[in-house]
């Protein structure tokens, strides 16, 4: 998720799909041990920057019926889910 130039704000919105996608490759590498702590943490903190400044399209519930499958079938944890929610004002 690069936005192509910062603060274009005509940048389309990012769909819920997309988050889940970026949230599951961030927790995989995490489980792999392919990034330390740290570099998770950045590259979540950047995650949630993005997101922001893009915004995701559609409502608390679209977004949720996107990132709830991954808890439930162990893809992420419940603590990323509430993390993700929490910093995205979702909760």
């Amino acid at each position: 998720m690069t936005a192509d130039k910062p603060g274009d704000s005509a940048l389309a919105p990012i769909k819920p799909a997309r988050v889940a996608q970026e949230i599951t490759k961030l927790s995989t590498m995490r489980r792999n041990g392919e990034l330390t702590a740290d570099n998770y943490d950045q590259k979540f903190a950047r995650m949630i920057q993005e997101l922001r400044e893009r915004r995701i399209e559609g409502g608390r519930p679209e977004i949720n019926a996107a990132l709830q499958p991954l808890v439930t079938e162990g893809t992420i944890t419940a603590a990323e889910f509430a993390r993700l929610t929490k910093q995205l004002g979702l909760t």
